[in-house]
C-alpha cells in the first residue's frame, strides 16, 4: 500500500537567515570546485550565481534533498523540460539543503503552447509513481491556502471595502475542494516566472509546490496571469491548445483562479506587517477588492 500523501510540499517556508544561506552556498561551491557565489534572489528559495552556467539553490526542504533529483530525472523522461542537477548528489549543511543547477540562459519569449503540452505530461504521471518518491501533498492542504484563517489574521489591516470583497469572494468560492471529483500530479505553480524559454523550448522550474490537486489547478494559475499580474492577453489561449482543452468558463477553473488572487493578496497584506514593499503591494492589490474601476495590475514579488 502506497504511502499517504504528505501534508507540506517539498518547500514550505524559505530559508530564516539570509546570512546563513550565503554562507552555506559558499561552503558548497567550495566542496564542488564551483566560482564564488553571488546572491540572485530569495523568495521560498535562495539563488545564488556561481560562474555563468550554474546556479546554487539553497532550500529548507520538508523531504530527503535527493528527491528533488528523482523528480527532474522523472520528468525529463516524459518530454518535460526542467534544469539539470549538475551535481547528482544534494549537500546538506546546518539543516539547508543545497542544489546544484544549470542556469538556464533565456533565448526569448515563452513559447506556451509547449508549456500546455509538458503540463500535460505533468497530468498523466500517475500518482502512486510519485507519491513515495516525492511529496505530493493535496492542494487545499497548504497552510496558506486557508483563506478564513488568513482573512481573520489580517482584519486589522483591512478597511471595510477591502475586507468585504475578500470576504465575499472567499465565500462564493472557497468551497472548491467539495466539487472536485478527480486529482492529478501537478507542477502547482505554473506562471512566467516559473518558465525560463531556453535555446531548446520552455523550460519549466521550482517544483517546490508539486501536488495533487484538480487540472483545474495549474490551468488558474495561468489563466490569472493576464487578467490581474499584466501577462500577454494571448498566453492562456495557447497553453490550453498545447494542453488539448481550454478551461476557461469552466467554473472550477474560475473558483481557483478567484482564490488564487485571493490567497496571494492576504500573503502581501500580512507580509505588509513587516516588510515596507510588501505593504504598498498589499495597498495596489486591495484596489481591486474594492472594486476600483481604475485597479491596476499587480506585481509579483
Amino acid at each position: 500500500m502506497s504511502a499517504a500523501p504528505a501534508a507540506l510540499p517539498f518547500v514550505a517556508h524559505p530559508p530564516a537567515d539570509p546570512a546563513l544561506a550565503a554562507s552555506v552556498a559558499r561552503r558548497a561551491a567550495a566542496v564542488w570546485g564551483l566560482p564564488e557565489p553571488q546572491h540572485m534572489r530569495t523568495g521560498m528559495n535562495a539563488l545564488f550565481a556561481a560562474g555563468d552556467e550554474v546556479v546554487l539553490r539553497v532550500s529548507c526542504t520538508t523531504a530527503p534533498a535527493e528527491q528533488a533529483v528523482w523528480l527532474a530525472g522523472c520528468l525529463a523522461e516524459r518530454g518535460v523540460r526542467v534544469p539539470r542537477h549538475l551535481r547528482t548528489e544534494p549537500l546538506v549543511i546546518d539543516g539547508l539543503a543545497v542544489f546544484a543547477i544549470e542556469r538556464v540562459t533565456v533565448a526569448g519569449p515563452i513559447d506556451w503552447e509547449v508549456v500546455g503540452e509538458m503540463v500535460r505530461r505533468v497530468h498523466a504521471l500517475p500518482a502512486a509513481d510519485v507519491v513515495d518518491r516525492y511529496p505530493l501533498p493535496p492542494s487545499d492542504a497548504f497552510p496558506w491556502w486557508n483563506a478564513a484563517a488568513g482573512l481573520d489574521d489580517i482584519g486589522d489591516l483591512l478597511d471595510s471595502a477591502a475586507s468585504e470583497g475578500l470576504h465575499s469572494a472567499v465565500a462564493l468560492h472557497g468551497g472548491w475542494p467539495q466539487r472536485v471529483a478527480e486529482r492529478v500530479v501537478c507542477h502547482g505553480d505554473v506562471h512566467p516566472g516559473n518558465v525560463l524559454q531556453g535555446a531548446d523550448g520552455p523550460v519549466l522550474i521550482d517544483w517546490d509546490l508539486l501536488c495533487h490537486a484538480p487540472t483545474a489547478w495549474d490551468h488558474a494559475s495561468v489563466m490569472t496571469w493576464p487578467r490581474r499580474w499584466g501577462g500577454e492577453q494571448a498566453m492562456y489561449q495557447r497553453f490550453a491548445e498545447g494542453y488539448g482543452c481550454s478551461l476557461e468558463s469552466d467554473p472550477l477553473a474560475e473558483s481557483l483562479a478567484v482564490m488564487r488572487n485571493a490567497i496571494a493578496t492576504i500573503m502581501r497584506v500580512k507580509a505588509g506587517r513587516t516588510d515596507p514593499a510588501a505593504a504598498a503591494e498589499a495597498q495596489r492589490r486591495l484596489r481591486f477588492w474594492r472594486g476600483d474601476p481604475d485597479a491596476p495590475m499587480w506585481n509579483a514579488q
